[in-house]
């Protein structure tokens, strides 16, 4: 009698998922969504999209800085490095061949974890599997929330991880937007904050 037993390769087995984000910056919310993302997944590729922005108010940071402050926060909640990706993937501008460039420029995943209506759709559209992300106090830990606190010198410490929070006190992060929202236009012509 012969037993013939078939092992599946190990790459055939993992779960690797795709999230895209721009992370600016890192806060609870996205962290909470990469640690449930995590419980279905064996690994996860975290997008960092629009990484050729910095010094703007809607992207006030490098993709350095982006890079340092995720892996930073992931390290703080005890995330196994070896789960996840941080790669990153500038904007294209070009809605019908951006899949095609995140594609590019990461590892093969099997699922695409968003609730952004385009990134949705384009991924979708592409052939691609796509679940929502549960939302963590969506009103409160948002990027935008943060940002305009910073403006307003109230808490955003609150919002992030500690480790970020120390990361953008040490390169004067709040400073540096509110130094981009200052104006050189005549009285009158404020800046519209975002």
């Amino acid at each position: 009698m012969v037993v013939s037993i078939t092992f599946e390769k190990e790459h055939d087995m993992m779960r690797r998922g795709l999230f895209v984000g721009r992370f600016q910056p890192i806060h609870k919310g996205h962290l909470k969504a990469i640690k449930d993302i995590l419980e279905e997944v064996d690994e996860l590729v975290i997008v960092v999209g629009s990484s050729q922005y910095s010094h703007t108010m809607e992207n006030p940071f490098t993709i350095g800085e982006r890079v340092v402050m995720i892996r930073q926060a992931l390290t703080e909640e005890g995330v196994d490095s070896s789960r996840y990706w941080i790669i990153p993937v500038p904007d294209m501008h070009i809605h019908m061949v951006w899949v095609a460039e995140v594609v590019g420029y990461t590892p093969k995943f099997d699922m695409v974890y968003t609730n952004e209506p385009l990134t949705r759709r384009l991924f979708v559209e592409g052939g691609f599997k796509v679940k929502p992300v549960p939302f963590h106090q969506r009103e409160e830990y948002s990027s935008t929330e943060i940002r305009e606190r910073m403006l307003s010198k109230k808490n955003w410490e609150e919002l992030v991880p500690e480790t970020v929070a120390q990361f953008i006190k040490e390169i004067d992060g709040a400073e540096r937007l509110r130094d981009l929202a200052k104006t050189d236009k005549a009285k009158g012509r404020a800046v519209k904050l975002p």
